[in-house]
């Protein structure tokens, strides 16, 4: 399995932008497909996005789409969430999972192996 650990969470105004990064250990990671979820609470964790192992497919939450792209770096082990033009109802605890030879759409209803300790987002109104 990968270890994963997220960074670059923080505390933004609405409208604004944060980078998440999640960087993975373990010489098979590119064997991974990598997902993002999120958790606010008193909610269920959702889905955000999804990323294939070479990065030719990726696969979003309708929610998030046309403002969050997900990318990774195989080289650097580390995958990336961009988001922008955040709202109030992004603030969530987000996570990276990552499940190998899974494709992004699997991603987001199946059990990931690993995931990551979280990095809280608050989007400030």
């Amino acid at each position: 399995q990968v270890q994963l650990v997220e960074s670059g969470g923080g505390l933004v105004q609405a409208g604004g932008s944060l980078r998440l990064s999640c960087a993975a250990s373990g010489r098979t990671f590119i064997s991974y497909a990598v997902g993002w979820f999120r958790q606010a609470p008193g909610k269920e964790r959702e889905f955000v996005a999804a990323i294939a192992w070479n990065g030719g497919s990726t696969y979003y939450a309708d929610s998030v789409k046309g403002r969050f792209t997900i990318s990774r770096d195989n080289t650097k082990t580390t995958v990336y969430l961009q988001m922008n033009s955040l709202k109030p109802e992004d603030t969530a605890v987000y996570y990276c999972a990552a499940r190998r030879f899974t494709t992004t759409q699997s991603m987001a209803v199946m059990e990931p192996e690993s995931w990551g300790q979280g990095t809280q987002v608050t989007v400030s109104s």
